[in-house]
């Protein structure tokens, strides 16, 4: 329930390459549970659910999962066969590099380059063959490689740095939630920097696991935005514990052990504050519980702390550019 919702602009950007292929985008979106004319509001959001299965049916349509953005195909079970391929390495680099190996087999597919810089480890996409509009795609890519790491191994892989050899975008204030790191834009590459020391580390899943997860893979990996242990992240789970009591600064300041002002001031220095990540955690909640009929608009409103639902509409048109009722429309 306390997932983050997807920003309009991934679900635009993911559609472009089968709209520019000639595909019928807004039938796959109504199948997706996503209204077309939602894309119209650029502050509207959709569920991670929704999200999820949008990719799912673009890769269907399209048979390829490079969702129409590369030169040629990656046939649908490509990334489930290339997880057979390095599900049995003993180790974390051995998996890495064999992952990138089998993708270097392909004509034009983006190549994958695992480097050592001392005591960091640098694993860098070349993308400069992409038709990649919006850098959907490279930026996909580079998710899934670090989420696939991290579950390979049993543990959350810490970033330190992502760059990107591209200026940042309009809407680079998603990026905390894919990159929950220091993130350089206009770079000379674009990359992933974490510690050498996982690259040792063994392999904890099987064949067993393997198939539970390429269940939902990698379309769970894109649509479930994880901030890991990022101060931000934390202050959310803080808030989230509680929706119908929320705990004012001081409160969560005490519960992560630091001052209301040392917590003000690590806010401002990350380009946020405590009201926005309240409004953003308040945003997400009414997203999913307006995907769905259980609770009449007031009683959202209630459960979210407004004190009139005239109020909630006013902040929720600020939030997405659509009034409650509006948006509950559009879904319906």
């Amino acid at each position: 329930m306390r997932e983050r919702t997807i920003a309009s602009h991934f679900v635009r950007a993911t559609i472009r390459g089968a709209e520019r292929q000639g595909h019928d985008c807004a039938a796959l979106l109504r199948q997706a549970g996503i209204q077309p004319a939602l894309l119209d509001e650029p502050r509207a959001r959709v569920a991670p659910e929704q999200f999820a299965h949008l990719l799912q049916l673009l890769w269907e349509s399209l048979d390829d999962e490079y969702l129409g953005f590369n030169r040629q195909r990656s046939k649908r079970g490509t990334f489930a066969m290339m997880c057979h391929a390095i599900i049995h390495c003993h180790s974390l680099e051995k998996a890495l590099s064999r992952g990138a190996l089998f993708y270097g087999l392909f004509p034009d597919a983006p190549s994958i380059v695992l480097q050592r810089e001392g005591d960091w480890t640098r694993l860098s996409l070349d993308h400069s063959m992409l038709c990649d509009p919006d850098h959907f795609l490279v930026e996909s890519l580079l998710v899934i490689w670090h989420r696939l790491g991290s579950w390979l191994i049993g543990q959350r892989i810490r970033l330190e740095e992502a760059t990107f050899a591209y200026a940042e975008p309009p809407h680079s204030s998603e990026y905390e939630l894919l990159f929950p790191c220091t993130r350089r834009f206009s770079a000379g590459g674009t990359s992933l920097l974490f510690h050498a020391r996982y690259l040792a580390m063994p392999l904890l899943q099987d064949e067993r696991t393997l198939k539970q997860f390429l269940l939902h893979s990698p379309a769970d990996l894109l649509s479930r935005p994880d901030g890991g242990d990022s101060l931000i992240s934390q202050i959310r789970r803080q808030l989230g514990r509680d929706c119908c009591n929320w705990p004012d600064l001081e409160a969560v300041a005490q519960q992560l052990h630091m001052s209301p002002q040392t917590l003000r001031r690590h806010l401002r220095e990350e380009g946020s504050s405590f009201q926005e990540l309240k409004d953003h955690l308040r945003r997400d909640l009414a997203i999913y519980h307006l995907g769905r009929d259980e609770l009449a608009i007031q009683d959202i409103a209630e459960q979210l702390g407004f004190s009139e639902p005239s109020a909630f509409h006013r902040a929720f048109k600020k939030w997405t550019g659509l009034t409650p009722g509006a948006y509950r429309a559009q879904e319906g």
